[in-house]
């Protein structure tokens, strides 16, 4: 399984390697374990650059995903009709860290676990998911979303109570 992860910015170091468990925990719990993830951690002014390219949007955003698996003016694949391909690229998820550090205060939890749910937004959107399509679709996937993230805290609980067993 492969996470390319990328942290272009100081202030993101200190979450580095959770947010690459997190994301290998996340291809896992979608059965996506043999695919490529390409994951950075960057800037507000790096990501408003990017939404400014390819959304037409001049501001900064949380987060910004750049799928490979959808062909640009085709219509979105299934997203559960994806294959777990060896070394298939499912995309590129850029989060930004000021945001999300940002948004963790204000939204009252800790910013490892604001990176985790920007990290699973980003990958859905990878696979189809939309979110701006539809109520329907906004509700799928954010069902989803909830879904792998409830798989992951549970299969990372069960390799820390196996850690402690074997120590």
């Amino acid at each position: 399984m492969g996470v390319e992860f990328r942290c272009d910015t100081s202030k993101g170091w200190r979450y580095s390697l959770a947010l690459k468990r997190d994301a290998i925990a996340l291809m896992k719990a979608a059965g996506l374990s043999k695919c490529e993830l390409s994951l950075t951690l960057t800037s507000d002014e790096k990501i408003r650059t990017l939404n400014r390219e390819y959304r037409k949007k001049d501001q900064p955003t949380d987060v910004l995903s750049f799928s490979q698996i959808e062909e640009r003016g085709s219509s979105p694949p299934d997203p559960l009709a994806v294959p777990n391909n060896p070394g298939m690229p499912l995309g590129d998820v850029v989060i930004s860290i000021d945001t999300a550090v940002a948004q963790a205060r204000s939204y009252a939890v800790s910013p490892r676990d604001r990176l985790r749910t920007l990290l699973i937004h980003g990958f859905l959107h990878l696979l189809g998911y939309d979110h701006e399509r539809s109520p329907a679709q906004a509700r799928k996937m954010f069902a989803r979303a909830r879904e792998l993230a409830t798989i992951m805290k549970s299969s990372q609980a069960a390799s820390k109570a196996r850690a402690r067993t074997s120590r």
